[in-house]
């Protein structure tokens, strides 16, 4: 067992990660009535990068969904009556989608929801440490293409870094092992790891375009249509 790295401690007991302004701008609406949570779970990763480099559990959504097929995400899903809560619904969702046992994970925060808007959803995440990690895997063929655990390094890398495009929208974007990560987790990794101060400067003014492989059915036949997931107002942010 290893102990959760001091930037992610000092991310988890901040108190203003409500003025970040991806938060800022996209509270939830008193009236939403779906709720979501997701599980932003970082672990030590010594099994899988070696020893010193953390890593973040990512999945590839089923190419067979109809709300957003193939994009990348974090594990989780809507809260359901059985659920207690965010926390409980994110735990959940993350052992049913790729077989993390909730009792390996201390949870540290859980940070202010934020609102899809097409979706009408108001999504919490919950930020974790997994004190006991494993292997993650596809339990949910029907939800999960693919679970798998990034190194934070590469995801940090300048080279791996660049503004995601699709019409008028402009986002963070990563890419790494053949994840193309843009959109909701996108922004909410940015916003992580600004807040938790790694960020390493990166050329914002690199744009790469949506592949085909993440975009949903209606997305390949509009030219200049906002993205489907609602979590940006079109506006890139970055350090250059």
């Amino acid at each position: 067992m290893t102990s959760a790295p001091a930037w992610l401690t000092g991310l988890a007991s901040r108190d203003d990660i409500g003025d970040h302004p991806w938060f800022v701008d996209h509270p939830p609406p008193p009236d939403a009535a779906r709720r979501s949570a997701v599980l932003v779970l970082f672990g030590p990763g010594d099994d899988v990068h070696g020893p010193g480099r953390p890593d973040v559990v990512l999945t590839e959504r089923a190419h067979t969904l109809r709300s957003h097929p193939g994009q990348v995400s974090f594990p989780g899903g809507r809260e359901e009556p059985v659920d207690t809560g965010p926390v409980d619904a994110a735990l959940r969702e993350a052992e049913e989608e790729v077989g993390i046992d909730p009792a390996s994970v201390d949870v540290l925060a859980a940070l202010p929801p934020l609102y899809l808007a097409p979706s009408r959803h108001a999504v919490t995440p919950v930020l974790g440490w997994w004190r006991v990690p494993g292997p993650v895997r596809a339990v949910d063929r029907a939800e999960v293409e693919r679970a798998d655990r990034v190194a934070v390094a590469d995801l940090l890398a300048p080279a791996h870094r660049f503004t995601a495009v699709f019409g008028p929208y402009r986002g963070p974007g990563f890419e790494v092992g053949g994840l193309f990560v843009w959109g909701f987790t996108a922004m909410l990794l940015d916003a992580v790891f600004e807040l938790a101060g790694v960020t390493e400067p990166w050329d914002t003014s690199l744009e790469r375009h949506l592949p085909d492989r993440v975009r949903s059915p209606w997305m390949r036949g509009a030219d200049a249509m906002t993205p489907g997931d609602g979590a940006h107002d079109g506006r890139g942010r970055g350090r250059t």
